[in-house]
């Protein structure tokens, strides 16, 4: 059993944690000594949840890479102590380290954690005008001090998968910051750190953009087109796709000698286009005829719904569609986030903000004035990744020309009215296209058995599959059959499923993250008290340990958020047959969300 390495504190001073960089925990001047490398993935893995509960079974998963060790609890129990003598109480006597029942809670306030600080400055920067946003900016990413936890710290495979998250978000708040900036005229000062960026992060659009604008800026107009051939060259090479309509148009204005290539040149814009349509889009092809033929009728409603569980390809399919309808919206089609990168609800102004420069009408007045616009254009309007009805609702035409067409996790309920259309899972022969196209007709035709247990593994999501494939075709030396086998042991599924900094697991946790905290509990339960497939009222009323009256208003909620499907269709509800996604089912067992959540007193 491990040794306490601790130090109780001689008094209950302020502490400042810091994640964003190597861990670190000071008290006033002096760093404290976080103990062995266990111990400090224990306070890593709190300091990640601060303030929410961690389950023993999260905490064993983020220490032991492999099987724990029979102690692993006793083991866990020690280093929580150790670290309870470290942090000692607080300033009124309270612990900071509490013991939840099904695990433990790291109490820290905002301004002891430079992560709850950084999170805190970029919120407050959203909506904002150039100016502020680039101050609030800059404060947040003055906080990083290299990259986040260290490297001893990522040897574990759950806090590897946390930095990374920490890098992304690092890297939206730069792109932020740098446009801010270019808004104020200050590209030289920006367009180096760019560079750095772009070298390290050659995909990412929205950086290489910046980049050339910053270029642009600073009369280094050559190498700003240099830089669009390059990542145009890249796209085809790596991906097969086109740059986005928004990237082509800045190079246009660049080519043109239009130095104003950013909001001062939005009247000269061209119609918004649609990200990118996927060059092997596979499937759906009912749900994409009925969703064109819907936007394309005129007496039709002016609002679509496309819902269904994260990864279920809602977003590719309203992008196919879009650039399928092209001819119809001559005013434009674009597509526009309603979540952030780290799946938080952003704000109407923010979203104001960017359908107002996306469309040439740089500082929108407010909804009205958005929905003025949009009755007179004839324009398509995809809104990605609804939370809820009250983040779309004062986006919503309430007629004329445009069209909107909304992708859900959820059914929106509340919203009135709109055509719902539900994105079903693959099946099998289209998964097996999808991953074929990816991988090669070849390699599936060599072990075609293989093939069909990961397809099958998947779950019918498209996300998993194209992640699959994208990770076969990088390691060419892995058989099918190995990999098949990963994919089918429940411990270890999701962590597969991850390709560069595309991830499942990431994906699937927004989704849990953006629930009620009753409904996530309630799923947990279902999740970890029913078999895999279909099951009924009756089944799920004993998972949830309740009757079955209040056994359907739960189904029927998580029906609604996109977490639970009916795949039986309409029936009585006491014939019905419900179902969880298989990777939401993965996803919940696998995090330990199916354990009562404690009451705190």
């Amino acid at each position: 059993m491990p040794r306490p390495f601790a130090k109780p504190a001689a008094s209950p001073s302020p502490l400042r944690y810091r994640v964003l960089g190597p861990l670190a925990v000071h008290r006033d001047d002096r760093a404290l000594p976080l103990g062995p490398l266990k111990q400090r993935v224990v306070l890593a893995t709190l300091l990640g949840s601060a303030n929410s509960p961690v389950s023993v079974d999260v905490l064993t998963d983020a220490v032991w890479q492999e099987e724990p060790p029979r102690t692993a609890r006793k083991n866990l129990q020690v280093y929580v102590s150790a670290l309870r003598a470290l942090l000692a109480d607080d300033e009124l006597d309270r612990p900071r380290l509490l013991h939840t029942g099904g695990g433990y809670m790291l109490r820290v306030a905002e301004d002891e954690l430079d992560l709850l600080r950084f999170r805190s400055l970029v919120r407050a920067a959203e909506g904002q005008g150039p100016r502020p946003a680039a101050r609030l900016l800059r404060q947040a990413l003055d906080l990083w001090q290299g990259p986040p936890l260290g490297d001893d710290l990522r040897l574990s495979p759950r806090l590897a998968e946390e930095a990374e998250r920490l890098e992304l978000r690092h890297l939206t708040a730069y792109e932020g910051w740098a446009e801010a900036e270019l808004e104020l005229g200050g590209a030289p000062a920006v367009v180096e750190g760019l560079r750095d960026l772009v070298e390290r992060h050659p995909l990412r659009e929205r950086l290489r953009s910046a980049w050339m604008r910053a270029l642009s800026g600073s009369g280094r107009q050559a190498e700003a087109l240099a830089a669009y051939d390059d990542y145009r060259q890249l796209l085809a090479r790596e991906l097969g796709l086109e740059p986005g309509g928004a990237m082509a148009a800045r190079y246009r204005m660049i080519l043109a000698g239009d130095d104003r290539a950013g909001a001062g040149a939005a009247a000269a814009r061209p119609p918004a286009a649609p990200p990118p349509d996927l060059v092997d889009f596979t499937g759906h092809g009912e749900e994409l005829r009925y969703l064109t033929d819907r936007l394309e009728d005129e007496g039709a409603g002016r609002i679509v719904l496309l819902s269904g569980p994260a990864g279920a390809g809602k977003t590719a399919l309203a992008v196919r569609a879009a650039h399928l309808l092209g001819d119809r919206f001559p005013d434009g089609r674009l597509c526009v986030s309603l979540r952030d990168a780290d799946g938080r609800t952003r704000s109407l102004s923010a979203v104001l903000a960017e359908l107002g420069e996306r469309t040439g009408q740089a500082g929108l007045s407010g909804p009205e004035a958005w929905r003025e616009w949009l009755a007179q254009h004839r324009v398509l309007v995809i809104l990605d990744d609804v939370p809820d009805e009250r983040a779309v609702r004062p986006l919503l035409p309430c007629g004329g020309r445009g069209r909107v067409l909304l992708t859900a996790r959820g059914q929106l309920g509340g919203l009135a009215p709109v055509d719902r259309v539900c994105v079903p899972p693959l099946g099998t022969a289209e998964s097996v296209q999808l991953l074929a196209g990816l991988i090669g007709e070849g390699r599936v035709r060599a072990d075609r058995e293989s093939a069909l247990r990961i397809v099958r593994a998947c779950g019918g999501s498209p996300l998993a599959v194209r992640v699959s494939g994208m990770r076969l075709a990088v390691l060419r030396h892995v058989p099918l059959r190995e990999f098949a086998d990963r994919l089918t042991d429940p411990a270890g599924a999701l962590d597969e499923l991850t390709s560069g900094d595309v991830s499942v697991r990431r994906w699937l946790a927004h989704g849990w993250e953006a629930l009620p905290e009753e409904w996530g509990r309630d799923a947990g339960r279902l999740a970890t008290g029913t078999g895999e497939g279909p099951f009924g009222l009756t089944e799920a009323a004993e998972a949830l340990g309740c009757d079955e009256r209040h056994a359907v208003r739960v189904v029927e909620a998580l029906i609604d958020a996109g977490m639970v499907t009916s795949p039986c269709g309409e029936v009585t509800a006491h014939a019905a047959q419900y179902e969880l996604p298989h990777l939401i089912r993965l996803y919940a067992r696998g995090s330990g969300l199916g354990t009562p959540t404690p009451v705190l007193t």
